[in-house]
């Protein structure tokens, strides 16, 4: 006997409903014979159809469109993770990238910063904002925590900074990189309408980022490397690695390793014999 396919969205919403709390949602809780949401009361909440939500849950009437999924997300307080779930079992694809900015991060993901004692490690947005730093980034890279939150963009600083384009052993090739890095990253996480106000702000600031935006180049920021002009450690090379943050794709974390054992060696004692301040040592503009 044919068995039939599963319905997999059906039984994941199915499952969703189930945990919602009626009363905490305003809803009277007599008379359930189940537990959670009854389907007219998602769909009242999605506005839509009874019938066409009873339909998803059946597998029947065909795949629910976009903008469906969406209402059904809100009407269940899918998070993001969950959205993207109902995507993938009703359409075959992840939904379209919603930009949201940060602030600051997660206690949780300051956590994992903070665990990397001796290697510098920052998370930033598709902007390029740093939003989070260990106190290895401090001590290497500068104290984020002395400039002004507008001020701690990556781009503002290459281009419009002195001490931090001095302190770039290729700033060229830098900044061509980090230009070309934006835009990809920029439209990766919908941010386009975001980064519009920061690109028009440096091209007004500085010719070359306009000369440089206008090429149209674009290029990925995975994985790299980084030759530095240390004020205490000289010239210091590092490794560069970028890590998206799961059920965020408005940020990376950016991992800086030395890659020669002298330059870990370095790092090492630097941050051993730094004060207990933020920054440790008197590195005041950063170098990025």
């Amino acid at each position: 006997m044919a068995t039939s396919e599963p319905n997999r969205l059906g039984d994941y919403l199915r499952a969703r409903r189930s945990r919602l709390d009626p009363i905490a949602l305003g809803l009277p809780a007599s008379r359930r014979r189940t537990p959670g949401l009854r389907r007219e009361e998602v769909a009242q909440r999605a506005n839509i159809s009874p019938t066409w939500y009873t339909w998803i849950e059946q597998g029947r009437g065909g795949n629910a469109s976009a903008d469906v999924l969406d209402r059904i997300s809100r009407a269940l307080m899918l998070t993001e993770v969950e959205r993207e779930h109902i995507y993938l079992l009703g359409l075959g694809r992840p939904p379209e990238v919603r930009y949201r900015g940060s602030e600051g991060i997660s206690p949780r993901l300051q956590g994992v910063l903070d665990a990397m004692v001796y290697t510098p490690a920052t998370v930033r947005t598709a902007t390029w904002d740093i939003v989070g730093w260990n106190r290895a980034a401090a001590i290497i890279l500068g104290d984020y925590g002395a400039r002004p939150p507008g001020r701690r963009n990556v781009l503002r600083m290459i281009f419009c900074d002195p001490a931090v384009r001095a302190a770039q052993y290729d700033w060229d090739s830098v900044a061509r990189t980090l230009v070309a890095s934006l835009r990809v990253d920029a439209a990766r996480a919908g941010a386009d309408a975001e980064v519009a106000p920061l690109v028009e702000e440096l091209c007004r600031a500085s010719a070359e980022f306009a000369a440089m935006w206008r090429d149209n180049d674009i290029a990925g920021h995975a994985h790299g490397f980084k030759r530095l002009r240390h004020p205490v450690l000289g010239v210091l090379e590092m490794d560069i690695s970028s890590f998206a943050v799961e059920g965020r794709p408005d940020l990376s974390m950016v991992v800086y390793a030395p890659n020669t054992p002298e330059g870990i060696a370095a790092v090492r004692a630097l941050i051993e014999r730094s004060d207990d301040g933020p920054a440790g040592s008197d590195q005041r503009s950063g170098t990025v």
